[in-house]
């Protein structure tokens, strides 16, 4: 499925773009770095209250991770 690659794709660059190892974005999310290394290889897919918390984290919109859209515009509170 497309978006799955997409979204896995996205979430590891974006990882990267932060700085961050697995371990530490697992941590501010409240997942460990297994559960990021599985989603980041597409072997694991996430619930929508994570995908949420993995959107605000990276102040991306969740339709930018499942690649509905290329535009990562983050709207917020007011979107």
């Amino acid at each position: 499925m497309k978006t799955k690659i997409i979204f896995k794709d996205r979430l590891k660059q974006l990882r990267k773009q932060a700085k961050l190892q697995q371990k530490e974005l697992g941590e501010r999310i409240g997942l460990g770095a297994n559960a990021i290394s599985m989603m980041e290889t597409g072997n694991r897919e996430t619930s929508f209250e994570k995908l949420v918390l993995l959107a605000e984290f990276f102040q991306v919109s969740t339709d930018y991770l499942l690649g509905i859209t290329d535009d990562p515009t983050w709207r917020g509170d007011s979107g």
